[in-house]
């Protein structure tokens, strides 16, 4: 399934982030993180300490953000940086846990399963999940002369899982009274790659629309129906060719691609993706648990009727061991990290993502520098 598409995108391989994402055919691209503004802490009171050169892999929604902070980081620490590779957040918990890289980026905590596996890895100590950006999945659509839709949970999951097949379908027609949808055949685009982004778009079906969609979670698509493809650039060139495509994918990709998005309609009419109703969505999460691993609730806002909140925001974290690194690895990461959390949250709006609130921000700080 999705060969056609695959054909049409090509291979993104292991590349060394440097401030800028490198650009290549396919690639999950982003010249917008290019520039970072240095704020929020004092360069002198940044630790410097550690090897040179940290490797990372995992997350395609968050290898943006990981481009901006190693460029702040290198301003700091000249000569520092992380080798990232985008493979997505299954593969990037696999390699992390298995000892190959010294952390891993996922859109989704550690699974039950893994949490010990990691904790052997961390030399008997647990691993951290800790978000260090948050960033809205945006519904991007290919669909001639709409520019405008609106869309609510309950008619994704039906999309998404083959019972609404057209996009003059009556329940898409009553959302948007007036838009001349057409008579056209709806094709969910969908990651086949283990993604973090999948799991957090079947999560928020399931919290608030589970009479529609039951077919479960994961970081595995588990609608049965579309056409899968590889890496968030995969769904946008995907529904670029593809007339009435619909597809999901972190908004800076989105942006990037100069592609529609729909509103989501929370109850009391359509919510637009930008800044303030992610920023405010985000608000309303909660933390699972006292400590250090910093895993996030977001069912409060997936369920949200906040009319100015939109709903479907994911948290995407940095996985560490909270100790048992060798000193120079332990340092440079924390290093990082410390430059991540402060500093490196300016300017993040402009790539697609929501800064760090300060209740999640002074968390995360104290569990930077409670690693050892």
């Amino acid at each position: 399934m999705g060969r056609t598409f695959a054909a049409a995108v090509c291979a993104i391989t292991t590349f060394v982030v440097t401030g800028s994402v490198l650009g290549a055919c396919g690639s999950d691209d982003n010249r917008a993180a290019s520039t970072t503004v240095i704020s929020g802490v004092a360069a002198g009171t940044v630790p410097c300490g550690g090897k040179s050169a940290v490797t990372a892999e995992g997350s395609t929604a968050q290898q943006n953000a990981i481009a901006s902070f190693n460029q702040v980081w290198g301003q700091f620490c000249p000569g520092k940086n992380v080798s990232y590779n985008p493979t997505g957040s299954g593969a990037g918990r696999a390699q992390f846990v298995a000892g190959h890289v010294d952390f891993a980026g996922s859109d989704s905590p550690l699974t039950t399963d893994q949490i010990g596996t990691a904790a052997k890895r961390c030399n008997g100590n647990p691993a951290w999940d800790l978000p260090l950006v948050f960033g809205p999945i945006a519904f991007v659509y290919q669909l001639a002369g709409v520019q405008t839709m609106v869309v609510n949970s309950d008619v994704l999951a039906k999309i998404f899982s083959g019972v609404v097949t057209n996009w003059n379908d009556p329940i898409l027609a009553a959302l948007n009274p007036g838009v001349a949808l057409p008579d056209t055949k709806i094709t969910p685009i969908y990651r086949a790659d283990s993604s973090g982004t999948t799991d957090n778009l079947q999560r928020y079906l399931t919290a608030d629309a589970p009479q529609s969609w039951t077919k479960g979670v994961g970081t595995e698509f588990q609608g049965g129906v579309g056409e899968g493809v590889q890496r968030s650039a995969g769904v946008v060139q995907a529904v670029q060719i593809t007339s009435g495509a619909i597809g999901y994918v972190e908004k800076g990709f989105a942006d990037r691609a100069g592609l529609p998005f729909a509103e989501i309609d929370t109850g009391s009419g359509g919510v637009p993706l930008n800044d303030d109703t992610a920023r405010r969505a985000v608000n309303l999460a909660n933390f699972v648990a006292s400590g250090n691993d910093l895993v996030l609730d977001l069912n409060t806002m997936y369920s949200s009727q906040d009319p100015g909140a939109y709903p479907l925001v994911m948290a995407t974290y940095d996985i560490v061991c909270s100790a048992g690194y060798d000193p120079d690895t332990a340092a440079a990461i924390k290093s990082f990290l410390t430059v991540a959390a402060n500093n490196g949250q300016t300017g993040l709006s402009s790539a697609g993502y929501v800064p760090l609130p300060d209740m999640v921000k002074e968390r995360l700080v104290s569990a930077i520098n409670a690693m050892q």
